[in-house]
């Protein structure tokens, strides 16, 4: 028996009392993937993505772990209710309009210590300021870099559109608007390099692209640890408080860790590790994080058909922001027709050993994005589920 038909025994008969669809986390898969996370970080602390993990107890498990402290978040109204919730460190990843939560930000010395603002704009403190409604709490403040590498001229861009601060004077400029406005405070900055830490450089099938990929990760790697080096200088100059310097990102927790400058690690995904992660030389991870469609229909040889299953991912639409049929292996989607939203058929041999209320197991593209789909998670250690615990949907939230 290979390892993943070990794994499709162990969940089948931890759910075996359990009607699918479901979702489910292996918490041995889990605790590895955390523990990688640490090593590869080399010391220096990890601030786990909310967005990548979308439920509060195992967010809650993670920081539990030597290696990990803080959040980073991704909507100002989680923030708040993280913070409310005994979370008492939230980076708030992305530019916020929204004018009610920073009234309450504002009007409430917890959540002003416990949460911190990202910036990239002197119109989204005007914003700020506008919303307080009397609060006169001092908001602190990230500002963020760009990391995109420009080449010729800044005529070729990679790297996602992000902040439009990209050279040390533009940070530094935007660290001086902050300390010219009373009630605004500087005490981070973040930057995400998205192009080394999020693109896989290891595509099966595609061994020119996966060289063109290291290549440049390589060189965007060395342009960015010199910049960026260079803005901790430049705002240390004008924001001398400043208490840490965010980088990184699952792809790419390691070589961030390297750079001097950089005092804290921002990872989420590699905890779960989506089906984006498999195209990676940097690291390996555990597949934690799995739903489960029930077989409803048997159409003829070589066929199932499953209940649901077309939950896309984020970002550019292509076949690998699909799910992928993962147990039992050797399962494909019909090219007429994908995975849909009330139905998936699926294709191969494997099928005409599943019975009518069999489950499929699939791997999401994406890591949090599967908390929307459900509303609670089963953890399952060994061939148990031992818990149950609510997603953001299971309480309530759908933040975006």
């Amino acid at each position: 028996m290979t390892a993943r038909a070990a794994d499709r025994a162990r969940y089948d008969r931890a759910t075996a009392h359990l009607d699918a669809p479901l979702a489910i986390v292996d918490l041995d898969a889990f605790d590895a993937n955390a523990d990688d996370l640490v090593r590869r970080a080399g010391g220096k602390p990890i601030r786990v993505a909310s967005k990548s993990v979308r439920c509060r107890a195992l967010l809650e498990r993670v920081l539990a772990k030597d290696g990990f402290a803080g959040v980073m978040s991704f909507t100002l109204a989680e923030s708040l209710w993280l913070a409310r919730s005994g979370f008492d460190d939230v980076l708030l990843a992305y530019p916020s309009a929204d004018r009610a939560a920073f009234a309450e930000l504002t009007g409430d010395p917890k959540l002003a210590s416990a949460v911190t603002v990202m910036i990239d704009d002197p119109a989204q403190l005007r914003l700020i300021d506008d919303a307080r409604e009397g609060g006169r709490e001092v908001v602190r403040v990230c500002l963020e870099l760009d990391t995109s590498l420009k080449l010729l001229g800044g005529r070729v861009r990679v790297g996602a559109r992000r902040s439009p601060l990209h050279s040390p004077a533009q940070v530094a400029d935007m660290a001086r608007a902050v300390a010219r406005r009373p009630g605004f405070e500087v005490v981070g900055i973040m930057a995400y390099e998205g192009h080394i830490a999020g693109v896989g450089d290891a595509v099966a099938g595609r061994p020119l692209r996966s060289r063109a990929v290291r290549l440049m990760q390589a060189a965007a790697r060395r342009e960015l640890a010199e910049r960026r080096a260079e803005v901790v200088r430049a705002v240390r100059a004008v924001a001398p408080g400043l208490e840490f310097v965010n980088g990184g990102g699952t792809g790419s927790v390691q070589f961030t860790a390297a750079e001097d400058c950089v005092t804290e690690i921002g990872a989420g995904s590699g905890l779960y590790v989506p089906r984006l992660f498999d195209n990676y030389t940097s690291f390996s991870g555990r597949p934690a994080a799995l739903f489960a469609q029930p077989v409803v229909r048997r159409p003829g040889v070589g066929v199932v058909t499953v209940l649901g299953g077309g939950y896309p991912a984020s970002g550019a639409a292509g076949h690998d922001r699909l799910p992928v049929p993962y147990l039992p292996e050797g399962l494909r989607y019909d090219p007429q027709e994908g995975p849909g939203e009330v139905q998936t058929p699926l294709l191969g041999s494997p099928a005409d050993d599943l019975l009518i209320g069999d489950k499929v197991w699939f791997r999401h593209a994406k890591a949090g994005e599967l908390c929307e789909r459900f509303d609670s998670l089963h953890l399952v250690e060994g061939d148990s589920v031992t818990a149950t615990v609510p997603t953001y949907r299971g309480e309530g939230h759908t933040f975006l």
